[in-house]
């Protein structure tokens, strides 16, 4: 037997999602996360499979893992005390940023005080030029002078941006030998090895970042490796990426920027492979765990990507899966204002101590509480049994939420739902805005264990064609992680003309990249199959200040056709603006690589759909839509491809329960997903 394990680690539970190599078929299992001792939780889970379920440890040849350390790192401030060095005259390059308030509609808004105080950016001299020439050569005695003072302030790691770094890292390279001789116990993360692309903030912001998380994430990482060796585990461990993929776990302790929305970005791969499975052409990701709701566009089976995503208050411009987070997840604590009015999140209440129904020392009301009060939660376990719902422990932390706002406990704790959707729907309507996008022809599939819970109340306020829940939708987020490929990005800043000589030059670069992708993934990675490369160009018309990504053919590079890639670019313009200009001047400011090793797929079985009502296994009195209702259970493993069912309705299983609105009605389509629609939709059809 040869079994391949992920595993997604969020606030509230640990999802485990295992492939049988021999039969095909996929199990599922939840545990609680154990956020004071990160890394138990796997070996409690590795326990928990080998004893409920037979699946030995020394029988895994695939093991890879998302983790939030890295960003939970960076919103609780809880990194390395660091210092930058600069070259002189850019010490506020931090401080400055590019001077746009966070909200430009709130005149109260103000940027995040940066992860290094502006008493610990030191400036060297040096000088770089902007095509990689010297003009100020570095001078050794101020680096040494920057790194003693770092050292008496405090400073444990030394990020080091310098100006032009991208063109010619030579002097960035120099500083870490200078500063390793004489302090070898100083972690030194360098730029240019960071993320080498133009533009001072952008470049350093990012090395700060993944200079701040570094000795944690390693840390835990060593941990985690640790962890496997003692349960004996064969697998080679790989660890998640924020474009997706995954990496060795040994070059995420070098890599930690390349990590750290790992977790999102794995329900996305796992929700896109959904839609293409059951051929949904344009998609919404909906995962809503313990702490946050993430929302992605997924369009033609291929999530969004984009670079200066938000890690806490901080954008990283490394590329990853363009994710949107909402701070309403199940344990999302509900309060009150000083105004009196409801509020829900972002505080959350994890795993420890959970929401009050979990009955684990709770005692303050969240959107679970919310909805175990309404009666849908009432119906037996969460988590594949980790907790039982006790309604009345719900109840009692509401009822001081009632008698403030003047209402019924029900009343009380559907207003609670209502904020959390209201808070959903505005930062999903801003999404779709960005996207150019209408709602009314997306699917929603929704995920993580308070998903389908939420989804009909989404899918309703935003008009959604339809909403789709996975199989296993607790889980879906390890399950990307089982599926996602080995896959790397390079970056090389170029800033040419798109003309016969710009594009000569484009074509060492080039080869370049290749090199260093394919040693990346078949000699650091040790992959031995298949590798895809994509190739692609941020461009931009001459003089203007944002740039496109644009896909390009490596033939075209290599026979230097000018109107090829003039012509994509002109075709991406107009795409994204409507509008483009084929006679102006192009400019190729960044050439990209991705490299995928293509790892193998589970083939799910297919079921022919047999029309008939489904089976209710009971009923139970239910509050929605502001009055008690009868609503009908139903057993999703019971369940079979054409079932179908209307609202109000309660379909549980294992790792999560899915809430039927009373206008909705569903199916069970062959993949064993519940395809449902608003009535208004079905009837239209």
């Amino acid at each position: 037997m040869a079994y391949r394990v992920a595993v997604d680690i969020g606030g509230t539970f640990t999802d485990f999602c295992v492939f049988d190599d021999e039969t095909r078929k996929i199990e599922t299992l939840k545990v609680l996360s154990t956020p004071d001792k990160p890394g138990s939780e796997i070996i409690s889970g590795l326990k928990e499979l080998a004893c409920s379920k037979g699946i030995k440890a020394g029988c895994i040849t695939w093991f890879s893992h998302g983790t939030t350390v890295g960003i939970n790192t960076v919103i609780q401030r809880r990194g390395a005390r660091l210092a930058l060095i600069v070259t002189t005259g850019f010490e506020d390059v931090l401080e400055l940023a590019r001077l746009k308030v966070p909200d430009p509609y709130n005149i109260f808004s103000r940027r995040p005080t940066p992860l290094v105080p502006r008493e610990r950016v030191y400036g060297i001299t040096e000088r770089m030029l902007k095509d990689g020439s010297i003009e100020t050569p570095l001078d050794r005695a101020s680096v040494e002078r920057v790194v003693r003072a770092a050292r008496r302030d405090g400073a444990d790691t030394i990020v080091v941006a310098l100006l032009h770094s991208y063109a010619n890292p030579e002097h960035e390279r120099q500083v870490r030998t200078f500063i390793n001789e004489s302090h070898d116990d100083m972690e030194v993360t360098l730029s240019s090895e960071v993320w080498p692309v133009i533009r001072e903030y952008e470049r350093t912001v990012t090395a700060t970042v993944a200079g701040y998380v570094q000795r944690r994430v390693a840390h835990y990482l060593s941990a985690f490796q640790q962890a496997l060796n003692e349960a004996e585990v064969p697998a080679l461990p790989l660890i998640g990426k924020s474009n997706g993929g995954v990496m060795s776990a040994e070059a995420g302790k070098k890599d930690p920027i390349s990590m750290l929305l790992s977790g999102t970005a794995a329900g996305v791969i796992g929700a896109a492979d959904i839609a293409r499975r059951v051929g949904r052409d344009e998609v919404l990701s909906f995962d809503v765990g313990g702490t946050s709701a993430d929302v992605a566009v997924i369009r033609d089976g291929s999530a969004a990507y984009g670079s200066g995503e938000l890690v806490g208050e901080f954008p990283i411009f490394v590329p990853t899966v363009s994710v949107t987070s909402i701070g309403e997840g199940g344990g999302s604590i509900a309060w009150i204002d000083d105004f009196g009015v409801l509020k829900v999140g972002p505080e959350s209440a994890g795993s420890s101590p959970g929401p009050a129904c979990y009955d684990r020392g709770g005692n303050r009301p969240t959107i679970t509480d919310a909805f175990a009060t309404l009666g849908v939660l009432s119906a037996g376990k969460l988590g594949y049994g980790a907790v039982e719902i006790k309604p009345e422990k719900a109840r009692d932390t509401l009822k001081p939420l009632a008698e403030q706002l003047d209402l019924s406990i029900e009343q009380a704790a559907e207003s609670v739902i209502q904020i959390a959707v209201s808070g959903m729907f505005l930062e999903t309507s801003k999404l779709m805005s960005r996207q150019g996008a209408d709602p009314r022809s997306f699917s929603l599939v929704a995920f993580g264990g308070a998903g389908p819970m939420t989804a009909c109340h989404l899918g309703r306020e935003l008009g959604l064609a339809e909403v789709i829940i996975p199989p296993t939708p607790g889980v879906l987020s390890a399950y990307g992680g089982l599926i996602a490929d080995i896959r790397n990005d390079f970056i090389r800043t170029v800033m040419i003309e798109v003309s016969s000589i710009g594009l000569e030059t484009l074509q060492p670069v080039a080869d370049e990249l290749e090199a260093e992708a394919r040693n990346w993934l078949f000699l650091e990675q040790a992959f031995d199959g298949d590798a895809q490369l994509i190739w692609t160009a941020d461009m931009r018309y001459h003089g203007q200040s944002y740039e496109i990504e644009t896909a390009i053919d490596r033939q075209a590079l290599d026979a230097a056709d000018i109107n090829a890639i003039a012509t994509a670019f002109h075709h991406a313009h107009h795409r994204v603006y409507d509008h483009s200009d084929p006679d102006a001047a192009v400019q190729i400011v960044n050439l990209r690589l991705v490299v995928a090793g293509t790892v193998p797929k589970p083939t799910l079985p297919l079921s022919k759909e047999k029309p008939g009502r489904a089976n209710a296994a009971g009923e139970t009195r239910v509050w929605l839509d502001g009055k008690w209702q009868q609503a009908a259970i139903y057993d999703r493993k019971h369940l079979s491809a054409g079932d179908r069912f209307s609202g109000p309705a309660i379909i549980g299983q294992d790792d999560t329960t899915t809430i039927v609105l009373p206008d909705f009605e569903g199916r069970v389509d062959g993949a064993s997903n519940l395809i449902l629609h608003s009535r208004e939709k079905s009837d239209a059809n």
